[in-house]
């Protein structure tokens, strides 16, 4: 969920649902999220194998899932060296982040349809081939409203590429264990993504900051390669989810990208405040910077593989609560010593209750806002609960930025991130006394 991120990947059963769940129980659901250990039981799941052409096509959709989310860290530890190039202010830099979520948001809940009509293949290469350009332009440019509308086409073509790479593996591997593998592995690269971008971005600073911008040109059109030849083409037409008003109206999904939206908001909101303190105030490399974030996106990525034990475990509501919480008091400790000197005391509590949070709610917030939802139904739901989960980085990147350049330090803005965990920490409240059922499939 950081970019996506994200993500993220458990966009995932947006379009996947209905085959990936075909013999799923509730404890398997999570495992289809995106989230589980994707092992298989039964003679026929141990004597099946995935030929060559399965990996293959596993890889290059997961490959570009890991592009998507080094999208959202790459470049946000080069902030601070665009906007000193290129003379920004903290507020015109934060759009490079706030602009690839608004271009994400905008199609989540158009690009089923636009896969519906156009046919899934076709609109992932597309979004591969428009997201290389886009690089291109983005690293090439002096002009900063011409490298922010560069960052809203990335996050279109995003928009497009995770959810429909999902469908394509829902389409292409066989229904059961083998799919809820696959999956389990496409969120896993998603998940580690965000790791990734940090430390590319540290090393690929040290040459040039138009590194950080050009770096996924090369790959998208090397994954666009192998993806026209691999990636199978349409099994017939696939009808558009449809958003009803009842769907609108449903408590637990809108309680889940409530709390959702709260929790990616104030984590890139936070890493935004954490890269120029640490770059311009402590006068830290970038390098330097991004190890320092580590702390809050490495325990996501090792613990993906484990999220479905866990929520089957514990329950989503609990887990969500857990979830909230931890970050809350990561904010507040935060905004009692903003200015301490010592990483170890100051920062490093703080983000690795933040990624705790991550680390408890993730699963637990997807599995949350569809559980309740007959398969026909999650289709449309996935894609309007990620909407909301790039909302809250949309809205409070922004705020954040605007009052971290009012001159009055940044407690103000770690007031306002802390006053917003405590939203998603009632939202998650809200939902201890609500009893969730898991729909059969």
């Amino acid at each position: 969920m950081t970019a996506p991120s994200w993500t993220d990947s458990s966009d995932a059963d947006a379009d996947a649902d209905a085959d990936a769940d075909a013999d799923a129980d509730p404890e398997a659901t999570g495992t289809a999220t995106g989230a589980g250990t994707g092992t298989g039981t039964g003679p026929a799941a141990e004597s099946t194998r995935w030929d060559a052409r399965l990996w293959t096509v596993l890889l290059i959709l997961s490959a570009n899932m890991i592009l998507d989310a080094i999208e959202v860290s790459l470049v946000l530890v080069a902030l601070p060296s665009i906007g000193a190039a290129l003379g920004l202010d903290l507020w015109t830099a934060q759009w490079l982040m706030s602009g690839f979520a608004v271009g994400f948001a905008t199609l989540l809940v158009l690009g089923p349809r636009l896969n519906a009509r156009l046919g899934r293949r076709r609109v992932y290469l597309a979004a591969m081939l428009l997201f290389a350009a886009a690089s291109v332009v983005g690293g090439l440019t002096d002009s900063a409203a011409l490298l922010i509308a560069t960052r809203v086409v990335k996050g279109l073509s995003a928009a497009l590429t995770a959810p429909t790479g999902l469908a394509i593996i829902g389409t292409t591997f066989p229904s059961g264990p083998q799919q809820r593998r696959a999956v389990s592995v496409y969120a896993l690269f998603g998940a580690a993504g965000f790791t990734v971008g940090l430390l590319l971005s540290g090393a690929l600073l040290t040459e040039s900051w138009r590194w950080t911008l050009l770096f996924p040109a090369p790959v998208a059109l090397i994954l666009l390669v192998f993806a026209l030849r691999i990636i199978p083409r349409d099994r017939g037409a696939v009808p558009a989810p449809r958003v009803t008003p009842a769907l609108l109206r449903n408590r637990q999904l809108l309680r889940s990208a409530v709390g959702a939206a709260c929790l990616n908001g104030t984590y890139q909101s936070l890493l935004l405040l954490l890269v120029f303190q640490t770059q311009r105030q402590l006068g830290w490399s970038p390098w330097q910077s991004a190890v320092a974030l580590l702390p809050a996106c490495v325990p996501l990525a090792v613990t993906v593989p484990f999220a479905g034990a866990m929520t089957a475990r514990w329950g989503t509501g609990r887990l969500i609560a857990l979830g909230a919480t931890a970050p809350l008091l990561g904010y507040a400790l935060y905004l009692w010593r903003p200015d301490s000197g010592s990483y170890l005391t100051g920062m490093l509590p703080t983000l690795l209750l933040v990624g705790a949070g991550f680390v408890l709610s993730f699963a637990a917030l997807n599995l949350q806002a569809t559980g309740a939802l007959p398969p026909a139904e999650r289709a449309a739901a996935v894609p309007l609960f990620q909407t909301a989960v790039q909302v809250g980085a949309v809205v409070m990147l922004p705020a954040t930025a605007a009052l971290l350049g009012s001159h009055h330090g940044h407690r103000p803005a770690l007031t306002l991130i802390t006053a917003v965990s405590g939203i998603g920490l009632l939202a998650a409240l809200t939902g201890l006394r609500t009893p969730h059922r898991q729909v059969a499939p």
